[in-house]
């Protein structure tokens, strides 16, 4: 239950502007404020519908409910605006919905005074102004009822069916929130669940809190700070993740009036100042605009939207003194994409573009189902215009985001299913009930440990204001915030199986865990097969997102490390010293055409049959074997050394040298020494380099008892988790020589 927000109308300690507090129903029409920074400053909004009298739609409530065959006067706005998103809705539901609020909340009233039933009926103008469809509406109407009234859910199913019944029960869920320390995280943590299976009960959720935002001044100022905090740091972000902007930008200035009143004084002087000026730059480029595509034939229409008072602050603090040009942006809408990229086209044609403001959100959706086109043109006298072009269907989705996507269960329309303009969007976009990045968010709140670890992973990963999408080998998509890891591609993908991820490949290249992930790029994880796989505690430092951090500190928890020093990200054996190279070349099973002379297979290329070989006379009457692949073959045919004929002989043992190329982990020295040991092979000598950049390289003379062994042998050390190539040595033949 909503009483403790009151009317702003009643003087309040912390007031802000009562022009702010007091600010009219949202509206979706064009003049409304821009796409990231939408909403027009509260005290120069456009002229539109008139403002809704709370307290005269108290007395229609206390009237009672209306003659069945009509609506009741109260909602008669809600209808309005309702039926100017959806001509031909069902107004039916939204009558017996406001009866039954209304019967079932009389006698309860706000704490100024007001009947109750003006709070559900301010919410569900909120969201109709925004274009929901008519269950949110209805289960707006009905949000507070089962909480605060004798109503129950039974009741509510049997009047309204399974959906708004759902609707209601998840907003019911979020419960009154007490806004004490203790409770905001496991509050927030219900929303989260509450929110898991559909976006509707979030949106109703962000309505509501407008309103008691704007309805704050008479709780005591330390209240209010701490409710315009919360809804700072959790609800504005999700409203952003929500695409639902023309909520958040209101919410900004209602939280920025609160906080920083001194600063929201300032900017209210600077836009008051700007717009007592004489001539407007930015209707004068807006003027220009219109010219240019008019000539050019192109159908458009050419708006100016006022900054909102969050947006001027920014500005002014990031570029100085404001001119008159950087109060607003000039929107263009389009019928058509094509049409965006040809104003596109025209403006920089015609008029000065500055090349560095340029973005393509049309190609590349925000991950908030955002699109446009942005520009900035500069005129003769300085003044830069910044520009948003997008179509009607593309200004309504960034005005109200997942709310502006109607019913997400309803089977798509005619004009959808032949690729209309309310076509689904690929990739995460195509659920809006379940964004990746809420996905993301359910998935990791169950494994946080504590509601203050809670708390701040959440606050941590809504403060990410950007994310890009990556693509797994078998074709599907992974979205990630800006700046995540392989680390975090992994946990992602495997949740905590991802403590065996060994390596990756990003672009079909090789690439340790700690790469940072561009947006477009392809990650093929490469993933152990041992059971008692562990993640390098190394990986806490790339672990960006919520999920990968969590899973890895609670992995370590478990497993505590001997000391706070010991972290070992290779295997920790002392490799071996290397035998006498010499020693490691016996006499072979090669016949050479050379009578007397002994046989030295090289080093290099460590040949065995059945290669194709070749010889080369070297001091001591000894000839080498070459594979005849090596590259010293040709050195010292290009040298003038002559070629002596070598065959193999009957005998079958030999010896090679392989090299291994793997990711570090722990017991892979053990691991690869026991898959060489199951083939037979003998190891006559092995080194293991130092790790580099989480890779490790080992090197082992093996005598093999038959040579049609080694391709069985290689194959097994590959299959070895972690190493992810091997290799016939191939050294510099200088030491042959």
């Amino acid at each position: 239950m909503s009483a403790e927000a009151t009317n702003p109308a009643t003087p309040g300690p912390v007031a802000p502007s009562p022009k702010l507090s007091a600010s009219p129903p949202l509206s979706t029409s064009p003049e409304r404020g821009d796409p990231h920074e939408q909403g027009v400053p509260p005290t120069h909004r456009r002229k539109g519908r008139p403002r809704i009298d709370l307290r005269r739609l108290g007395r229609a409530a206390l009237l009672g409910p209306a003659a069945r065959d009509r609506l009741p006067d109260a909602i008669g706005h809600v209808a309005e605006a309702h039926r100017a998103h959806h001509p031909d809705a069902d107004l039916e539901p939204l009558r017996r919905a406001y009866v039954l609020a209304e019967s079932s909340h009389r006698g309860q009233m706000r704490k100024s005074g007001e009947p109750y039933i003006t709070h559900p009926l301010a919410v569900t103008l909120i969201l109709a102004e925004l274009g929901a469809e008519t269950t949110t509406l209805t289960a707006s109407l009905l949000h507070d009822t089962v909480e605060d009234t004798e109503v129950t859910l039974d009741q509510v199913r049997e009047e309204f069916g399974d959906e708004v019944c759902y609707l209601v029960d998840g907003v019911t869920k979020l419960e009154k929130v007490d806004y004490g320390a203790a409770a905001e995280p496991e509050t927030f943590r219900k929303m989260l669940v509450a929110t898991g299976n559909d976006v509707r009960v979030m949106s109703i959720k962000l309505a509501d809190r407008l309103h008691n935002m704007r309805t704050l001044g008479v709780m005591r100022p330390e209240k209010q700070a701490r409710i315009a905090k919360v809804t700072r740091d959790v609800l504005i972000p999700l409203a952003e993740r929500l695409g639902v902007q023309a909520l958040k930008t209101e919410l900004e200035d209602l939280v920025f009036a609160i906080l920083h009143p001194e600063e929201y004084e300032h900017t209210r002087e600077l836009i008051a100042d700007n717009a007592a000026r004489d001539g407007d730059p930015l209707a004068e480029i807006a003027d220009e605009v219109r010219t240019v595509l008019r000539d050019a034939g192109i159908q458009a229409e050419v708006l100016i939207r006022p900054r909102h008072f969050v947006s001027v602050h920014r500005v002014s603090r990031k570029r100085g003194p404001m001119r008159g040009a950087d109060f607003g942006r000039l929107l263009v809408l389009v019928n058509e994409d094509a049409d965006c990229y040809g104003v596109l086209g025209e403006l920089h044609t015609c008029l000065t573009p500055v090349v560095s403001e340029f973005k393509d959100f049309i190609a590349v959706p925000k991950f908030n189902l955002y699109q446009s086109l942005h520009t900035a043109v500069a005129r003769g006298d300085g003044e830069v215009a910044e520009v948003l072009i997008r179509t009607h269907q593309m200004h309504k989705v960034a005005e109200a985001g997942v709310i502006a996507l109607g019913n997400p269960y309803a089977p798509p329309s005619e004009e959808q299913a032949d690729g209309g303009a309310e076509r689904p969007f690929d990739g995460e976009r195509a659920d809006p009930t379940r964004p990746g990045w809420l996905s993301r968010l359910l998935d990791w709140q169950e494994g946080a440990p504590d509601p203050d670890t809670f708390w701040s992973t959440l606050r941590e990963d809504l403060a990410q204001d950007r994310e890009i999408t990556v693509f797994r080998a078998d074709g599907g998509s992974l979205g990630l915030p800006e700046g995540a890891s392989c680390v975090d591609a992994a946990y992602a993908q495997y949740g905590e199986d991802a403590h065996a991820c060994i390596g990756a490949r990003v672009n079909g290249r090789l690439a340790t865990l700690s790469t940072v992930l561009r947006d477009g790029d392809t990650v093929q994880l490469l993933m152990g097969q041992d059971p008692a796989s562990e993640p390098s505690r190394e990986w806490l430092e790339h672990a960006h997102t919520a999920a990968a951090r969590i899973a890895i500190q609670r992995w370590m928890a478990a497993h505590p490390a001997p000391s706070d020093t010991e972290t070992p990200e290779a295997p920790a054996a002392t490799p071996r010293p290397a035998a006498d190279p010499r020693a490691a070349r016996p006499s072979a099973n090669a016949v050479v055409d050379q009578p007397g002379a002994s046989v030295r297979l090289a080093g290099c290329c460590t040949p065995v049959p059945p290669d194709e070989v070749t010889g080369f006379a070297v001091r001591g009457g000894v000839v080498t074997v070459h594979r005849v692949q090596c590259a010293g073959v040709e050195r010292m045919k290009s040298g003038g050394r002559a070629e002596v004929g070598v065959r193999w002989g009957d005998t079958t043992e030999c010896r090679v040298t392989l090299v291994a190329e793997s990711f570090g982990r722990p017991h892979l020295l053990a691991d690869l020494t026991e898959a060489i040991a199951l083939e037979g092979v003998a190891i006559v000598s092995a080194t293991v380099e130092p790790p580099s950049q989480q890779r490790v390289r080992h090197t082992y003379t093996l005598q093999l008892p038959d040579a049609a062994h080694l391709p069985g042998l290689m194959r097994a050390m590959r299959n070895v988790p972690g190493v992810y190539d091997v290799n016939r040595a191939q050294h510099q033949a200088a030491a042959a020589q």
